[in-house]
């Protein structure tokens, strides 16, 4: 216990010096606090003026950048001023740039209202940017009028496809021809390349020209400058390819050839764009710029449709709605707008008059044909001028066939087409036929009648047998119309040669002389039949030597046929009463021909041998040519 009251009286002497150390500490800590205090009150003011003199450093700082930016403005705009000030001949890019960096400025100080000389500077650039604006108005009008020129017809033509058909030479080819030559071209885009206009090199620059004057508010004279220099080489360029406004008058007037021409060129020229525009108030300007061109080119159609009909401008004609209707897409994007509302309906209304007058020259061209009044003879009983015309005309209806399609699509008919094409087809060679039987009346001789209609109706059926008429107009027409050539060659032998056959018919009479002396036939008849198949037959030859069947297979089965009847008869004639005459004078002067040499001759039947020399013959309106080598064989 004595111990434990130790160890207490010993712990507690320690917590009272313990007490006492803290006490000394808070004392000790107290008197720093107050310190601090006070060096904190004392520190106080220099610290605000540190911060007053970091911030004015700041706004010095900001001042000098400020200031900076001014001047490096005043500095662009001195050497911007100069350069706008040297004009924009000399280098047009700097100076349109050089009017991109005062734009700037004037964005620039209108942001910046607390610059004291803002206003100042606003009105000075501003003035600078007005006068540029005239500057650069003048130089787009100069660039425009330097590079605004007409374009030769060469390059022009160099851009365009070949012209695919020549119509008149083969309308006008000759009897043997028996297919066209062209492919069916049908509604073909013709591919054409677009002309360089102008150097690739000045066009951005125009653009960024054109951009200014617009952003400084001179769009009307922009699209007036535009209009005007692009408009001008557009008209010239069309003068120089041969364009001009045409009136029906003008067009009726015109030679055929030179017409034909005309119409060929137009087709081309229409597939060919010669406007690119830029963005301001494109339909006002391109209606302003190529109206007057684009109307003066639609009224050559125009003319075309409207003046008088002739068969042989159906084909232009469908050349001329073909290439309309093909370009109609584009007609629509091209002229779209109000303003080009006059273009639009203009180039409609065209392609609906050439569509109308096609169809209406069909029925023309069929009448045309039935009516042919041309009095000439074919004095060989050839193919006829009108026929091998009729015949190419037909074909080449055949090379539009996806154009007539869309043509009888116009009228809404209903029908299909081949059916429409079949029908336009047989009424025109019906109309030939008709036209034939009336001009073989005018042969005297009944035999070169049938021969006449022989060669025609098989030169027909040989041409749709041989092209893509066969197609439509089908097999039944082809064997109808061969059975007609039949019966004329039968015809043709039973004019021609019923009366020398007749002669060498000697019903009853034996060879001896007491045999024809009961039957009643003479020796002197004998002779007589003998002369008189000479005679015939001389005259046969003569006048048929001199006619001409043109194609060889047929020329050959009508020798063949005839020699089958005359030969085997002439043989027995000869065998029955040959020895009649032979034993008495002169008997050459009654059997003049062996069967051989009546064969061999036989051979020059229908070889056309005296019409050597040319003969000009005029059918539908429509003068050619026909030679006699258009008929060897």
């Amino acid at each position: 216990m004595d111990a434990l009251a130790r160890r207490a009286s010993t712990l507690r002497e320690s917590l009272q010096r313990s007490q006492g150390n803290t006490e000394s500490m808070v004392a000790i800590l107290g008197s720093f606090d107050h310190r601090l205090s006070a060096l904190e009150a004392a520190m106080r003011p220099t610290q605000v003026r540190t911060h007053a003199i970091r911030m004015a450093h700041e706004n010095i700082d900001k001042t000098i950048k400020a200031a900076d930016a001014i001047l490096s403005q005043f500095d662009i705009a001195r050497r911007a001023e100069a350069t706008i000030l040297r004009g924009p001949h000399e280098d047009l890019e700097s100076y349109l740039e050089a009017v991109g960096l005062l734009k700037g400025i004037v964005r620039f100080f209108s942001s910046n209202k607390n610059f004291k000389s803002s206003d100042g500077i606003l009105n000075h650039i501003n003035n600078i940017l007005s006068k540029s604006a005239l500057k650069i108005e003048e130089e787009f009008r100069q660039l425009m009028s330097t590079y605004s020129k007409p374009i030769e017809p060469d390059r022009l033509f160099d851009c365009l496809p070949k012209p695919p058909r020549a119509h008149k030479a083969d309308l006008e080819g000759d009897v043997h021809s028996t297919h066209s030559e062209h492919p069916s071209k049908g509604l073909e885009t013709a591919i054409c390349r677009t002309p360089t206009l102008m150097p690739p090199r000045i066009v951005p620059l125009l653009h960024d020209i054109a951009q200014q004057l617009v952003q400084a508010g001179n769009h009307q004279s922009c699209y007036r400058i535009y209009r005007d220099s692009r408009g001008s080489a557009l008209e010239a360029s069309l003068r120089k390819l041969g364009v001009e406004k045409l009136s029906k008058d003008d067009v009726q007037r015109m030679q055929w050839e030179a017409l034909e021409a005309k119409i060929g060129n137009w087709t081309q020229f229409m597939r060919i764009a010669v406007f690119d525009g830029i963005t301001f108030n494109k339909d006002q300007c391109f209606s302003e710029l190529a109206g007057s061109s684009v109307l003066t080119l639609l009224s050559f159609g125009d003319a075309v449709a409207k003046s008088k009909r002739s068969p042989e401008k159906l084909f232009v004609l469908l050349d001329m709605y073909e290439v309309m209707h093909e370009l109609q897409p584009e007609v629509e994007v091209i002229f779209e707008g109000r303003f080009c509302s006059e273009m639009r309906e203009a180039a409609l209304g065209l392609t609906r008059r050439l569509a109308q007058t096609a169809q209406e020259t069909f029925a023309d061209f069929e009448e045309a044909v039935e009516k042919d009044t041309s009095k000439t003879i074919v004095q060989d009983g050839t193919v006829h001028p009108l026929t091998s015309y009729v015949i190419n005309y037909v074909k080449f209806l055949f090379d539009y066939q996806s154009t007539l399609k869309i043509l009888f699509q116009e009228f809404e008919t209903g029908s299909e087409t081949e059916s429409q094409l079949a029908v336009v087809t047989m009424k025109i060679m019906q109309a030939l036929q008709n036209n034939l039987d009336g001009k073989s009346k005018q042969y005297k001789d009944p035999a070169l009648t049938y021969i006449f209609l022989m060669n025609n109706l098989h030169y027909m059926v040989r041409s749709v047998r041989r092209s893509e008429a066969k197609d439509i107009l089908g097999d039944d027409w082809i064997q109808r119309h061969r059975r007609v050539v039949q019966q004329n060659a039968n015809q043709y032998k039973r004019v021609a040669w019923a009366k020398i056959l007749q002669t060498l018919s000697v019903q009853g009479a034996g060879s001896t002389p007491a045999e024809l002396s009961s039957s009643g036939v003479s020796r002197a008849m004998i002779k007589e039949r003998f002369k008189s198949f000479n005679m015939q037959f001389e005259e046969l030859h003569s006048k048929q030597s001199q006619w001409t069947i043109p194609d060889q297979e047929l020329r050959e089965s009508l020798r063949l046929a005839v020699a089958e009847v005359l030969l085997p008869a002439y043989r027995s004639f000869v065998k029955r009463f040959g020895n009649l005459v032979e034993h008495g004078k002169n008997p050459h002067k009654y059997i003049r021909y062996t069967p051989e040499h009546l064969d061999q001759l036989l051979g020059e039947f229908f070889d056309g041998q005296q019409f050597g020399e040319q003969k000009r013959y005029s059918y539908i309106g429509v003068e050619t040519i026909i030679e006699r080598d258009a008929y060897s064989h």
